[in-house]
């Protein structure tokens, strides 16, 4: 009897300790942030920056009141060193610096003093490269020496996400201070880290929202499905020609978006020639799969690859513009294209590509590339020194 109540006693003993834990794990569960309320965070602060309205990038151990400096005339400036207290600094990428003649330090941005001869339209143009030429002979710069804190890099990061030059105008503040100049000034708060990963968390989740019978001129069993982002952002389309076979590698393209050429038949590029070729190249295949991806300009932006159109009609060249504007070279992120083959059931490809950096970036996301299949369509006078730089800049098999 005795060791009959010793045994209930310690089962009743156990799910009480078994009762907290579910407890604690629900409570945890619940106070974790989920991916939604992460991007909807930097999706606010995307679009307050659009508006010219500045918010407050932070982390553990700094913070900074941050504005575009695309979106910055006297007021806004005047507004921003106010609340923070401060003076303003200019944040570049390495990349614009560069061009400015300020002496890289290997760090991915750089902040320069503000001088009492710079002003906010100054500024814009500093950011912006398609000025340059128009305003040869400025500086010279100070720049802000020591480490430059991770809510600087993220502040510019936030500007591409925003779709704007990769510049921002910084004033840093006490971390203690955020909570006071948010709820004060109505203002939104993002973490620095929050800003980093967004692309990454944003592509984890493609939703399939609609699919279509789309009969194209020379593939007319084909159908589309459209995959939204969980960000809500601009959705990617997958273009499904024929009934390929999910067993063996399927013949697939990856197609940025290209308004320029796909839609008008701009001659700068041979992106209309591409994606038509390959919808041509699939059909006669039997089928297979065409990604076309909601990244304009290498991942810059349609306005962006205006101005990098622009610094090309002055004589640069593809790479040279987008980094004198401030990006990289290339943009893009792959793994929204993984997710959706992996989403359409196929997991190896043979991908239609002239760009090593496509295979790479497939096979990183767990796509299997099987083989490298040539497409690419003889250069007219418009694009020559175009496709001549990809393949010697960014070793394009051209």
């Amino acid at each position: 009897m005795f060791s009959n109540w010793l045994f209930v006693r310690q089962l009743l003993k156990t799910y009480k300790n078994l009762r907290v834990i579910g407890i604690d794990f629900m409570i945890n569960q619940t106070n974790k942030p989920s991916k939604n309320s992460l991007l909807r965070n930097v999706d606010r602060a995307m679009a307050d920056l659009r508006r010219g309205l500045c918010v407050v990038v932070q982390d553990e151990d700094a913070a900074h009141l941050v504005l575009s400096t695309e979106m910055a005339f006297d007021a806004e400036l005047e507004i921003v060193t106010a609340l923070a207290g401060v003076e303003a600094h200019l944040a570049l990428t390495a990349h614009r610096a560069n061009v400015l003649h300020v002496k890289p330090t290997g760090a991915p941005s750089i902040l320069l003093k503000i001088e009492s001869w710079m002003d906010a339209a100054l500024m814009r143009a500093l950011a912006d490269a398609t000025h340059d030429l128009d305003l040869p002979f400025r500086g010279p710069f100070t720049r802000i020496k020591g480490q430059v804190a991770s809510t600087v890099n993220a502040s510019i990061k936030l500007a591409k996400l925003a779709r704007l030059l990769p510049s921002t105008l910084v004033c840093e503040i006490d971390v203690t201070r955020v909570d006071e100049i948010t709820k004060t000034n109505d203002l939104l708060s993002v973490t620095a880290e929050e800003i980093m990963t967004y692309d990454e968390i944003a592509a984890s989740e493609l939703r399939p929202v609609a699919v279509a019978k789309v009969p194209l001129q020379g593939a007319e069993n084909t159908r589309i499905q459209a995959f939204r982002p969980i960000d809500g952002g601009i959705e990617h389309l997958a273009i499904l020609i024929g009934d390929p076979n999910r067993h063996d590698a399927v013949l697939a393209r990856l197609h940025s978006e290209c308004f320029t050429g796909d839609l008008i038949g701009s001659l700068k590029c041979d992106c209309g020639e591409q994606l038509r070729g390959a919808i041509k190249s699939i059909s006669q295949e039997g089928g297979g799969v065409l990604l076309y991806l909601a990244q304009e300009g290498r991942g810059i932006g349609l306005i962006n690859k205006l101005r990098a159109y622009k610094l090309q009609s002055d004589g640069f060249d593809t790479i040279d513009a987008n980094e004198r504007l401030g990006f990289d070279a290339d943009e893009r992120v792959f793994r929204p294209a993984a997710e959706m083959l992996k989403h359409l059931g196929f997991k190896k490809i043979r991908l239609m590509t002239n760009n090593p950096e496509k295979v790479d970036g497939l096979e990183r996301c767990g796509i299997e590339v099987e083989e490298r299949v040539t497409h690419k369509f003889p250069s007219n006078t418009h694009n020559e020194l175009y496709l001549a730089t990809k393949r010697k800049k960014s070793g394009h098999y051209l």
